[in-house]
Order: structure tokens, then sequence, then C-alpha cells
């Protein structure tokens, strides 16, 4: 691991590896700590397929906890816009990346933020840990 940056509405981590390497890593930590992976997009690949060279790697993970996901989506069905949580690795002029908005940050935005503060703080914690252990 290079750096942390708590850059607001961002958390990302640099980190020596390679996208592979933090893909692989990523993908293990997820599990261990009781989220599943809903979706993998290649971002670069699907950019290829529409003509377009990215130039950099990006893997966007979709990741979720059903649990978790039900306690929100039970206080307000449409607080599935915030879910699931989002993981990107990625490069950025060479250098691999792993990040999240924290999801601290989107139920701010929302009208449950009393109701789901302790609840974005757990989910939060436990993305920075992944993100933290991937890197």
């Amino acid at each position: 691991m290079v750096s942390k940056k708590g850059l607001g509405m961002f958390y990302i981590v640099n980190s020596k590896k390679s996208i592979k390497e933090v893909s692989m890593n990523l993908e293990n930590n997820i599990k261990e700590r009781g989220f599943g992976i809903l979706h993998i997009h290649d971002l670069e690949e699907t950019m290829q397929n529409k003509g377009i060279k990215l130039g950099e790697g990006c893997r966007i993970y979709e990741i979720c906890n059903p649990k978790i996901a039900e306690q929100v989506l039970s206080e307000d069905m449409s607080m599935n816009m915030v879910l699931p949580c989002r993981i990107s690795v990625y490069t950025d002029k060479g250098v691999t990346k792993i990040g999240m908005i924290n999801p601290s940050t989107l139920i701010h935005q929302s009208n449950h933020e009393d109701e789901l503060k302790e609840i974005s703080k757990l989910v939060e914690e436990k993305a920075k840990a992944i993100i933290d252990c991937s890197s």
C-alpha cells in the first residue's frame, strides 16, 4: 500500500500491485467479510467494445451484504438507488488505485440520515477494511 486518501466523498488507496493482483485480493476479501459480488464491470473492455480506447484499466465491483441491504430497503425502498456498494480498481497514469464513494456521504444526502447513520457507518468501515486489505 502506498497511500490512503479520504477525499471528502471518496476513499482511495494507492497500491504497488497490479490491477490483477488487487482484483484477486479484493474478491477474496469481499467474501471473507460477509459480502457478495453481484457483478464486475470491466470498463476498459466495455469501452473498447464500443470503439473507445480508455487507456487505463478499470474494474468496478458491485458488492452487497443481503442482511444489511434488507435493513436499508425496509426503511425506504427508494434507497435501492444507492445499492449495491461499488468498489473500483483502476489505474490512473499507471498507478493502481482502489476506491469507493463513502456510503455515509450517500446516506447523508438522503432523507434517512438519522435512521441509517449507524448502518452506513458499519458498511463504510467494512468496505474500507476490504479496500485496505486488498491493496
